[in-house]
């Protein structure tokens, strides 16, 4: 398994429209991908309710997983949801 902590960018953590924008880049790796609260359960990072009830505050750590069976492409997902939180953009990457 492969995990980013991160540190969330967006003011108003994951609710309404950065938790879209993070869902729908997490749908677009094209891995199985979790995310969590510091010490929380996971949640699925392709399920909008699931993220919205994470309840996640912007300054607040989080947890990204990944146990896709390619490493590489573990690594890549996770890499560049960790760069969509922190840097809390408002539109997803070309990248991603």
């Amino acid at each position: 398994m492969v995990e980013r902590r991160v540190t969330i960018g967006w003011a108003e953590g994951l609710h309404a429209r950065p938790a879209s924008i993070f869902v729908r880049a997490a749908t677009a790796t094209g891995v199985p991908v979790t995310v969590a609260r510091a010490g929380g359960a996971p949640v699925n990072a392709a399920s909008m309710l699931a993220v919205l009830s994470l309840g996640a505050q912007g300054g607040e750590e989080i947890v990204l997983a990944s146990s896709a069976e390619e490493a590489q492409a573990a690594e890549a997902a996770l890499d560049r949801l960790a760069r969509l939180v922190t840097e809390g953009l408002d539109e997803l990457p070309e990248t991603v």
